[in-house]
């Protein structure tokens, strides 16, 4: 992976990780037209630059992450975050080989389309317009719901979103919520791939800072992959807010299947390779 590759994937990440279009998917997707090995390193760095994304959560919303007498918002996203940090744990190499599969993309990404076509309609009666009206139940069950975009084209976005809207949320405190989730599960999943998992390469399992540190370029690109991913993102989450506000998520489940039609036929005609 050169710099510009490194550049061209953080900015999907920070477009697409908190829109309901599936991040993941879409840098799987990239790295393949792109002809990018799948070695450790680019896996490593995939999962790493969502740290860049987080923060720009973290600075939008920075009142009521840094409101520390709402200590309630807290305990709601860490009951949340529960249960993608057991399953994470519990199958984190099945988990692994399906970020390898275009196949696995393409299905996921036709299948949330259809939902999003029809996810206004589905709950359009919302009682739920704060976090602080949010139960800690209803978190964990949106936590639940979370869980479902492990799955690589699901995306987290989407099933966080539509967890929330089935728990009668609005659709913009659906969408906070989601952004909020996403700061201690992406944070989890960081740091595990940076301290606590072991990476294969070249015949010796090493931690993934280690990978990083091993040479000026994987410090670069993953410095300017976590820059890139934070200040798009910040454009992006500014923009689906107020898009979400006036029209709803049927275009990006019109989006998603004509996507995943698209990928449908270079899968077949051999362009991406399962």
């Amino acid at each position: 992976m050169d710099f510009l590759q490194a550049i061209i994937i953080a900015v999907v990440e920070g477009l697409t990780e908190f829109l309901p279009v599936s991040s993941t998917g879409h840098m799987v997707i990239t790295s393949s037209l792109l002809g990018i090995q799948k070695e450790e390193f680019t896996k490593l760095f995939e999962v790493s630059i969502q740290f860049g994304a987080i923060l720009a959560v973290v600075v939008l919303y920075w009142q009521k992450f840094f409101d520390f007498s709402r200590w309630q918002f807290y305990v709601k996203l860490i009951i949340g975050v529960i249960p993608a940090l057991a399953l994470g744990f519990l199958f984190s190499d099945k988990i692994d080989k399906l970020l390898e599969s275009p196949t696995t993309v393409t299905i996921s990404m036709l299948a949330g389309g259809i939902i999003l076509l029809f996810i206004d309609r589905a709950f359009n009666k919302p009682k739920i317009e704060s976090d602080e009206q949010i139960s800690y139940i209803k978190a964990f069950l949106v936590g639940i719901w979370q869980t479902i975009a492990m799955i690589p084209g699901v995306s987290r976005s989407a099933a966080s979103i539509i967890g929330g809207m089935q728990q009668k949320f609005t659709r913009n405190l659906a969408a906070e919520f989601s952004f909020f989730l996403a700061v201690p599960t992406m944070f989890a999943a960081t740091a595990h791939s940076l301290f606590l998992k072991k990476w294969e390469q070249s015949g010796t399992a090493r931690k993934g800072y280690e990978i990083i540190l091993e040479s000026t370029d994987n410090i670069i690109a993953f410095a300017l992959g976590n820059l890139m991913a934070f200040v798009v993102a910040i454009i992006a989450i500014r923009f689906f807010i107020n898009y979400l506000k006036v029209y709803g998520f049927k275009v990006f489940g019109w989006y998603r299947i004509i996507a995943g039609l698209i990928l449908l036929v270079l899968l077949l005609t051999g362009v991406i390779k399962e």
